[in-house]
């Protein structure tokens, strides 16, 4: 059962309610009978698995783009790492 907030437009209280999807929303205050309404929250969202960018509605040149800029860094931190390396030979 999903859980509801509700407002009094009069005494201004905020309170929640556990209600199934087919009963009908609170109309009357419970704590001075004025009219109430429901508030609309924002909703929670889990990004789950591997690869959501990956199928993310995104163009296929920004990501052949991506991939070709991370294999150039790729090679030149290999490059230094090798350069450091026989410099500590010597």
């Amino acid at each position: 059962m999903p859980t509801y907030q509700y407002k009094c437009e009069e005494c201004g209280i905020v309170f929640e309610r556990f209600q199934h999807f087919s009963e009908e929303p609170l109309k009357v205050c419970p704590e001075c009978g004025g009219p109430v309404h429901r508030v609309i929250q924002p909703v929670g969202i889990i990004f789950k698995g591997s690869g959501f960018y990956v199928t993310d509605n995104r163009s296929s040149a920004s990501s052949s783009t991506t991939k070709a800029e991370s294999k150039t860094e790729s090679k030149e931190s290999s490059s230094s790492t090798e350069t450091n390396s026989n410099k500590k030979e010597d």
